[in-house]
């Protein structure tokens, strides 16, 4: 199982990536693993403003339906078009092409208080 250490990751099992003024979040490995196969993703719109913790959008699998939950506080500047017509893409390639979002105006102290790679490993026991 891959855990990318330029990441930073929640216990509810997303990640964020920065790239440059934005915060590139989606789903672990782990998290996908566990959900199965991904047949729908309800993005949320551009625009939207989301609080750490609160609920960023649903992933449905063959399994059941899961809240992903926002790990910082932002806006959403931009959403992956491309999970709507293959959401399997979050299982194939959970770290690149599987991102769902991309926030504006997120604070760097909220992204420096999320887990590293090594502490998300511990927390998933691998």
């Amino acid at each position: 199982m891959e855990f990318p250490n330029e990441y930073k990751y929640t216990k509810d099992h997303e990640w964020v990536l920065v790239q440059g003024d934005k915060a590139v979040v989606g789903i672990t490995e782990f998290a996908q693993s566990e959900l199965g196969d991904l047949v729908f993703v309800d993005l949320p719109a551009v625009g939207k403003s989301v609080a750490t913790h609160g609920t960023l959008c649903v992933v449905e699998s063959t399994k059941a339906a899961s809240d992903v939950y926002s790990p910082v506080s932002g806006t959403v500047a931009e959403r992956n078009e491309a999970l709507a017509n293959d959401p399997g893409l979050i299982n194939r390639t959970p770290y690149t092409e599987g991102w769902i979002v991309k926030l504006s105006g997120v604070s760097q102290s909220e992204i420096a208080g999320l887990m590293s790679a090594d502490e998300y490993k511990k927390l998933v026991g691998k």
